[in-house]
């Protein structure tokens, strides 16, 4: 087992490992997402409170558990990285970083437009999107900076010690509802008593964060390899792998 991780860490064995993974990650979303987002749409019964427009959460929260499970993703590669000088790591983290910046800007639209009928506004200052919007911010300047600098290590190393530092946000985003007095409703799912939420709503919710789940490993897996190709363009290893392709 350990060996096969030690192996992963290798630009050349990454590359090879993700690139058979990628078609079955691809079904599996496309099955994944279908099957959520019909159960979700046509199959899950109406709110009694909000009627139909609740029916976005299924596309709001996955996108808004993503935003934050890809950051940790992020800055834990990039904290191992830094510490290991990794280079697989590093790539993980830069290729992350897109990814979780869409995750973040799709849950900040869908929150809006579920906000304009909730709340008769598309934006307020609340504790939970304010400090959402940070989050975008850190993956932007997370992209900014690795691009602003030439040298991949030390681009590598600046990037990850933002990342580290902007993991205190996380926190400050799950616990926001609580710590404050806040217009965003609390936690329906993650509960320790049981998910305020009916089983009929709850399992497409479930599906569709299994499919936004799927589907991050899916476009990380062939950003990585794209990534790879380009560090690695001239090492003897690509080198062959472009002549056998032509």
């Amino acid at each position: 087992m350990w060996s096969f991780f030690h192996r992963l860490a290798s630009p050349k064995h990454f590359y090879a490992f993700a690139g058979r993974l990628i078609p079955w990650l691809g079904w599996i979303t496309l099955l994944l997402m279908l099957a959520g987002l019909y159960t979700g749409l046509f199959v899950a019964p109406t709110d009694y409170q909000q009627g139909e427009s609740y029916r976005i959460i299924f596309v709001h929260v996955p996108a808004a558990w993503m935003s934050m499970f890809v950051y940790m993703v992020m800055a834990i590669s990039g904290g191992i990285g830094l510490v290991w000088k990794m280079k697989m790591a590093d790539i993980v983290a830069a290729s992350a970083a897109p990814i979780g910046a869409a995750f973040t800007f799709l849950a900040l639209v869908t929150g809006s437009l579920w906000g304009k009928p909730m709340w008769g506004t598309w934006w307020i200052w609340d504790a939970r999107l304010t400090s959402e919007l940070i989050l975008l911010f850190l993956y932007l300047g997370f992209i900014a900076l690795g691009s602003a600098i030439e040298d991949k290590r030390t681009a590598a190393n600046a990037c990850a010690v933002l990342a580290l530092v902007g993991l205190v946000n996380i926190p400050i985003i799950h616990y926001s509802v609580e710590w404050w007095n806040t217009l965003h409703q609390g936690s329906t799912v993650t509960r320790f008593d049981r998910p305020a939420m009916a089983t009929s709503m709850l399992i497409p919710l479930l599906i569709m964060f299994l499919a936004y789940k799927i589907y991050f490993f899916l476009v990380l897996f062939m950003r990585t390899r794209a990534e790879i190709l380009d560090r690695e363009r001239n090492t003897g290893w690509v080198k062959q792998l472009v002549t056998e392709a032509s």
